[in-house]
């Protein structure tokens, strides 16, 4: 009676590939840029710290009264803590600082990360080790992508923490919730900034090939998204109608956007067109041009999350394209 002994198969000839396989890029991704995840690593944790030391700073201050006051309660003066007013300057623009890091991760995935190795043609060792142009790029856009993600979702949160402790505080300077240095670090914009970054840096760097021409392309193509929903934020979404007196009252977190009077006809007028005015001239000027009904139109807090949405669809239907556009040109270009 004879037996038959199974021949052991050679990995990497047959079968399927070990999981390991598929983690090397990774990996070697990961140890050639390994400064730059120190660097990441530290500015993450320097802002988590500015928001904590800073949350500590205003809870150790000597405020007198349950609003804030470092003055005798119920006085005809109200002066807030230094610690106070300092946390409010602060930030007011930790929004722009956390763009400001989403478009710095583009701009290095756009130089070090990509156009380096195309204009050194180091790439041609991975490509002659099996991997495929189109896998070469996915593994520089995935690493990045969730490493800035996942670091920007944390401070995210941790900005949130730290306006929220400002809230509900008399003449106060905090930032409102659709202030334009504050707005993009609040929600989930900022994670779509982030991704439209990392891809325009992919795209930049396929298309020009030389690190720093594609590291400065980077930086305007974001610099121009990001200035021109800021200037058209408030369009993104419709505002709401006030007419009458409810048009002369503008609640906590409302964002004015245009205001004026109608006329019989339904047609608008608008302040500024009297603005020279003294009031009651103002008053009187919009009479003359036949001014009827009070209007105004506001964003209200409600708001904030239709206007969010609807920027980060926007900035990811971006990302998504200059995604496309990175692998036709690298498959173009490649093969």
């Amino acid at each position: 009676m004879s037996t038959s002994t199974p021949t052991p198969r050679k990995s990497g000839v047959t079968g399927t590939a070990s999981p390991a396989a598929g983690r090397g890029p990774v990996r070697v991704l990961l140890r050639l840029h390994r400064t730059a995840l120190w660097v990441a690593g530290g500015l993450l944790v320097l802002g988590i710290g500015i928001v904590v030391a800073l949350r500590v700073w205003m809870a150790s201050a000597k405020e007198l009264c349950s609003d804030g006051d470092i003055t005798p309660c119920g006085g005809p003066v109200y002066q807030s803590s230094y610690a106070r007013t300092s946390t409010e300057v602060f930030l007011s623009e930790g929004g722009t600082v956390l763009l400001v890091l989403a478009a710095l991760a583009g701009v290095f995935v756009a130089g070090p990360l990509i156009a380096r190795e195309l204009e050194s043609g180091t790439f041609r060792l991975a490509w002659a080790q099996s991997v495929s142009p189109a896998r070469w790029l996915a593994t520089r856009l995935a690493v990045p992508a969730a490493l800035v993600v996942s670091g920007l979702a944390v401070l995210i949160a941790v900005y949130r923490w730290g306006l929220w402790a400002l809230r509900g505080f008399p003449y106060s300077s905090a930032p409102h919730w659709y202030d334009s240095g504050a707005f993009p670090g609040t929600g989930p914009a900022l994670l779509g900034y982030a991704l439209l970054a990392v891809a325009v840096g992919a795209l930049s760097a396929v298309l020009v090939r030389r690190a720093l021409l594609a590291m400065s392309l980077t930086a305007l193509v974001l610099g121009a998204v990001a200035f021109g929903l800021g200037k058209r934020r408030y369009r993104l979404w419709p505002g709401e109608l006030r007419e009458g007196a409810a048009a002369q009252t503008y609640t906590h977190g409302d964002w004015p956007l245009e205001n004026g009077m109608f006329t019989a006809s339904g047609d608008r007028l608008y302040w500024q067109d009297c603005l020279f005015s003294r009031w009651d001239n103002a008053q009187a000027c919009m009479r003359d041009r036949g001014g009827v009904t009070p209007f105004a139109e506001v964003h209200p807090a409600s708001h904030y999350w239709p206007l969010q949405l609807v920027e980060t669809g926007i900035l990811l239907a971006l990302a998504a394209l200059a995604l496309f556009a990175a692998f036709r040109v690298l498959r173009r270009l490649h093969g």
